[in-house]
């Protein structure tokens, strides 16, 4: 397989926009103007760095019906970048409509113009040519499985970086459908998908990241606190470099009323329940079916979760 060569001193990672015409959740109004000034810092500040600018899936938060608006901003923040300065964008759940990815989804408007490079199909993607040698990088999008190993053939790089936007089971997420371990032959896996950020975990070849998002999209404490930013991957690291997003004040995007009650931060079987009361609102604006919903989300390793698949099996079936 013949791959593209992008030369950079490493991997300028952004995870989870969220672009919208209107303000998702309970986020005031603006919030497209203020999406688009963290893109554009981003974009800034890894050409500053010399780095390959990467965006880690859900792009946007609707698959379709964006604003041309929108999609000429992008277009024209995009689209003269080539080269070394090209946009890889891994394709997230929510740039899919029904769990599929189809020519009448935004994203495809962003790949038809030449604006932006997308992953979205399982696989190598390009040689990253740092000054410290070259670097395969690979990714799963939403929906294709994470490769148990990667066999190098002749001429690969030795160092391997996977992208992916699944539910992995990092620290705070030990219900998530995919486990932690090693995948021989792959050094780094960095995650989208999880807006929370997660402790670096490695397990024998392989260290797992999830830098989380750059968006702030509820109305929480953790939200609150936490300072939006986008991650550097460079070779020889042992923990993404975290690189804060300028961003406003949270009284300058929430509403001034009170927070609600602090829950529980296990993701259990009460979030898996609210979860399936959703499902029929995702299914039409984030493209999140039923089969997908349970992979990410279900472990087949409980019993709870095993008679849940079964159940799932015998209602498809028909039996």
């Amino acid at each position: 397989m013949v791959l593209e060569h992008i030369k950079a001193n490493g991997l300028f990672l952004v995870a989870d926009p969220h672009l919208a015409d209107h303000p998702p959740g309970q986020r005031l109004e603006g919030y497209l103007d203020q999406i688009m000034a963290k893109l554009t810092a981003c974009l800034k500040r890894a050409d500053e760095l010399g780095m390959a600018f990467v965006l880690l899936g859900d792009l946007f938060h609707w698959p379709r019906d964006n604003s041309n608006r929108m999609l000429v901003e992008l277009i024209r923040l995009f689209g003269g970048r080539t080269g070394d300065q090209t946009v890889f964008v891994l394709v997230g759940n929510h740039d899919k409509y029904q769990s599929r990815f189809t020519d009448d989804v935004s994203l495809a408007v962003l790949e038809t113009a030449g604006a932006v490079r997308l992953m979205k199909e399982v696989g190598p993607q390009f040689v990253l040519d740092t000054p410290d040698g070259p670097v395969l990088v690979g990714a799963s999008p939403d929906g294709a499985p994470l490769p148990k190993a990667y066999e190098h053939e002749e001429g690969d790089p030795e160092t391997v970086v996977w992208l992916s936007h699944h539910n992995i089971r990092f620290p705070e997420f030990i219900d998530r459908a995919y486990s932690i371990r090693e995948l021989p032959g792959i050094d780094w896996v960095v995650n989208g998908h999880i807006h929370r950020p997660q402790a670096t975990v490695t397990k024998g070849q392989t260290t797992w990241a999830n830098p989380g998002n750059i968006t702030r999209l509820t109305f929480t404490r953790r939200s609150m606190v936490r300072e939006p930013a986008a991650a550097i991957w460079t070779p020889g690291c042992e923990e993404l470099e975290k690189w804060v997003v300028p961003y406003l004040p949270f009284d300058q995007v929430f509403p001034d009323q009170d927070l609600p009650p602090e829950e529980q931060e296990t993701e259990g079987e009460s979030n898996f329940i609210k979860g399936l009361e959703r499902l029929a609102w995702q299914r039409t604006h984030e493209g999140t079916g039923l089969r997908q919903f349970l992979t990410e989300n279900l472990s087949t390793e409980t019993p709870e979760g095993k008679l849940i698949w079964e159940l799932y099996e015998e209602v498809v079936s028909g039996e």
